[in-house]
């Protein structure tokens, strides 16, 4: 099984929290993070700032706009370290 680069998986995180993935990439995601202590920080800044997110505002979803510009603070910050 193809294992995911770390700019992989950053490009699938919102994909994987809306379960938006077949099984085959679900378990290449979850191992990839199992076994990578960055990533799995990663994950859990992106499910902390969504859950923030939903309970400041419950009643309204992101929008394609605001998620792209969380996506590309994500991306910014993995690739400064």
């Amino acid at each position: 099984m193809k294992r995911f680069t770390c700019d992989e998986l950053v490009e699938l995180i919102t994909a994987y929290l809306d379960d938006a993935l077949d099984q085959p990439e679900r378990e290449r995601f979850e191992a990839h993070v199992a076994s990578c202590a960055d990533c799995g920080r990663q994950l859990g800044r992106f499910r902390e700032t969504v859950r923030a997110l939903r309970e400041s505002t419950p009643e309204r979803k992101l929008s394609d706009g605001t998620r792209d510009r969380l996506m590309s603070a994500f991306r910014a910050r993995r690739h400064r370290g």
